[in-house]
């Protein structure tokens, strides 16, 4: 029994001692991250403030886990037992480091996207910075966190021999690996190439297969598309290296649009490349810079007429198409309802013998 009360009064104290050190460790958390608030709201510094908000809760999780670590050699337990907190310790301090290591990459990526909007018109270099941003964070992170395990692993004596036996074997198991994660690997791979290339960015007007939308997200092995109405596209990072696809901001946002008419022959081809050019200059999604209209082609039936225009990007192009063709044909049906088309049938009267 007096055994008994010594290894409890030993158990009360070392809780004790620990709580006392893992409350002085959130103590201290506490106060430093309180202090780096109250100097970054002084300061209105963006890169303080994204630290504190991503860093905050790994390095809660780090603090009173060293705390436990440095106290643990005061404590008079046994050597097994120390030995197998100090272990779970060491797990624990090495996933807050990769934890905090993480954050470290959200918060360089709060930096570029405060330097390089998106949210402006001339926002081509912005768009190139978070494509390759996007796509070195996810690798990273991966990297991270394969690291990670692997250090956690080799913390297990049994696993670190296994490890080193499986080491002479490393290429039958590499290529074996390799097999099975070729999938994942090649789009890795893509979308190393996609961020090096630059053939599509966040926020592009890409057409994949007739659809259009915007590229919304570029993953570690996936893309989503936001289609234009508001359905996501989701498509592998090969497809973009593999297939063909229109890519309407490559270069500038800038974009021509067509109209296309067909009327009879007695249409005034003049007086409606007047009104065109009326209707173009009292909207405003026409850029002013290109227009014109021309007869393109002639059946036996009707006349083509195109109307070309150009708009700040294709969102705008779209509707101004749409406002064209609506006043054109409005026009055509108040001013020359004549002129529009029609089908012409010739009656001739037997000749009487």
């Amino acid at each position: 029994m007096n055994f008994l009360d010594g290894e409890l009064k030993v158990w009360v104290a070392s809780g004790l001692i620990l709580g006392a050190a893992v409350i002085v460790a959130m103590g201290a958390h506490f106060i430093i991250f309180l202090t780096l608030k109250r100097n970054a709201d002084r300061i209105g510094s963006m890169v303080d403030k994204s630290l504190i908000a991503h860093a905050r809760r790994p390095v809660a999780l780090f603090l009173p886990l060293a705390a436990i670590l440095v106290i643990l050699p005061s404590l008079t337990l046994s050597a097994d037992l120390l030995d197998d907190v100090r272990h779970i310790v060491t797990l624990g301090m090495i996933a807050a480091t990769a934890w905090f290591t993480i954050s470290l990459t959200a918060v360089f990526d709060d930096f570029i996207s405060s330097k390089y909007k998106v949210d402006v018109r001339d926002n081509l270099l912005a768009r190139q910075v978070h494509t390759r941003m996007r796509v070195i964070r996810r690798i990273a992170v991966i990297g991270i966190l394969v690291v990670t395990v692997s250090a956690m692993l080799m913390t297990f004596p049994s696993i670190r021999h296994i490890g080193l036996s499986l080491f002479a074997s490393a290429g039958v198991a590499g290529v074996i690996i390799g097999m099975a994660a070729r999938p994942m690997l090649s789009n890795i791979i893509a979308g190393i190439q996609i961020a090096v290339t630059q053939s599509i960015r966040i926020d592009d007007v890409v057409v994949l297969d007739g659809e259009w939308g915007r590229i919304e997200e570029i993953g570690s092995t996936q893309i989503v598309v936001c289609l234009w109405d508001q359905r996501r596209l989701v498509v592998p990072l090969t497809y973009f290296i593999e297939r063909p696809f229109q890519n309407l901001t490559y270069k500038t946002a800038d974009i021509l649009g067509t109209v296309f008419l067909y009327a009879d022959y007695s249409i005034p081809v003049e007086e409606i490349r007047a009104e065109l050019y009326r209707l173009l200059q009292t909207t405003e999604l026409w850029d002013g810079n290109v227009w014109s209209l021309q007869v393109t082609n002639a059946t036996e039936h009707t006349v083509e007429l195109r109307a070309l225009m150009s708009a700040v990007d294709s969102a705008t192009a779209w509707n101004l198409r749409c406002h064209v063709r609506e006043s054109l044909i409005r026009f055509l049906q108040e001013r020359y309802p004549q002129s529009l088309p029609k089908m012409r049938t010739e009656i001739r009267e037997q000749q009487q013998r």
